[in-house]
């Protein structure tokens, strides 16, 4: 079936709805090896741990996350016999407060041998960011600069998308109105 951009963009939130949901909460991902993921979710990508069940609480264990102050904004669970075979779910993306994060991100997530999907920029959202996948083969991605929606709900037309396959690129092409000035301009020599 064809997707008809115009008419998707039709639908919006109904008037009168008696709640507005005000963040993506938390993600619970079924991993084959919790120590394995736990590993890479607290010494990869910096989350600690908030709270674990064992597997007379949940088969195959539970692990709580956090990155900020929620108890957790991810959690695995010891359910997998394999690796995701990623159907489902694309991919879970994490913000990072500054363009130079992104850069110290990739360059550690190579460090610890972690294969690099995509780096650079993507069209809509016009963030810059550096995609990987997890042990289990979850797709994930850390991002800067994702254009934010007024409340008069307009968005940054497609004809000012860029889409760069590279940080370098991404960096020193930038869509209008998007800083792309790094505080360590040596980062981008790496």
């Amino acid at each position: 079936m064809a997707v008809d951009p115009q008419k998707l963009k039709k639908f919006k939130r109904p008037q009168g709805l008696p709640f507005r949901i005000g963040k993506i909460g938390h993600v619970v991902l079924n991993v084959s090896d919790v120590a394995r993921s736990v590993r890479f979710y607290t010494e990869v990508l910096g989350f600690s741990v908030s709270d674990v069940y064992p597997d007379d609480m949940v088969p195959g264990g539970m692990v709580f996350m956090r990155c900020n102050a929620d108890h957790h904004g991810i959690a695995v669970v010891g359910s997998m016999k394999g690796a995701a075979p990623n159907v489902e779910l694309n991919h879970l993306a994490f913000e990072v407060g500054t363009l130079d994060e992104v850069l110290r991100a990739r360059d550690h997530l190579l460090r610890h041998k972690v294969k690099i999907d995509f780096e650079g920029r993507r069209r809509a959202g016009v963030q810059i960011a550096v995609e990987f996948r997890d042990p289990d083969n979850h797709r994930l991605e850390i991002y800067w600069g994702i254009d934010q929606v007024g409340s008069e709900g307009k968005v940054r037309p497609a004809s000012e998308w860029k889409w760069s396959h590279s940080l370098k690129d991404a960096i020193l092409d930038p869509v209008v109105g998007q800083d792309t000035s790094l505080q360590d301009p040596t980062l981008l020599e790496k």
